[in-house]
């Protein structure tokens, strides 16, 4: 593989409590109840898809949105890369004709803001596609295949490494190999059809 895209929350950061209890805790407010496992599904998608699927009302969740966004970096939680990310990604950019390209549900802002000035990591990647940047959202394949063009263009040489069936569906969609980023995901029993199924990071080194 030569075009190596990545998802970023619970594939290459941990950020599965960061967001989930926060949209528990205003979801609560707003008299809708889901315990922790409810939340899993809901995670690694666009939040205005999420409070779509969760049944919002139209009305309101531009409003829930904008608090759970608040509640979230208002938080003074330690978000961290899982081990193994920093040193398999310096690795892999070491590898000759291989580009790094994140696919990431989180909009463009926050993406500039809350990951690029914020994670080391980030200076490995040589081009990003958010949810700002196509109207269609994981698990369409529209993210993907976006992330193929900004890398080689060669969907053969590409790989989608992920930590949820929308990114499993969504790479498949896009003709392209999935690896599962076991280490993260929240429901492994959901990528038993991954084309890859990892346990640690470095495991991507063998796919080169």
């Amino acid at each position: 593989m030569k075009n190596f895209i990545f998802d970023l929350d619970g594939t290459l950061i941990d950020t599965m409590d960061m967001y989930m209890i926060p949209m528990q805790t205003v979801l609560a407010n707003h008299g809708i109840n889901l315990t922790h496992e409810e939340t899993k599904p809901f995670f690694g998608i666009t939040a205005a898809d999420a409070l779509s699927q969760i049944g919002v009302p139209e009305k309101d969740r531009q409003a829930i949105e904008d608090e759970w966004y608040q509640v979230v970096y208002q938080q003074h939680v330690d978000i961290h890369t899982f081990a193994g990310v920093d040193d398999t990604l310096a690795k892999l950019t070491q590898a000759a004709e291989v580009k790094l390209i994140v696919a990431t549900s989180k909009v463009r802002d926050e993406y500039e803001t809350e990951f690029i000035p914020k994670f080391e990591i980030a200076k490995y990647f040589s081009g990003a596609v958010t949810a700002s940047d196509t109207k269609l959202h994981k698990p369409n394949p529209d993210p993907i295949l976006a992330g193929i063009k900004l890398g080689n263009n060669v969907p053969a040489d590409s790989v989608y490494v992920g930590d949820t069936i929308n990114d499993m569906t969504a790479a498949h969609a896009a003709g392209i190999k999935f690896a599962g980023a076991m280490w993260g995901a929240a429901m492994p029993e959901k990528l038993a059809e991954a084309d890859y199924q990892l346990q640690h990071p470095s495991d991507l080194l063998k796919l080169i």
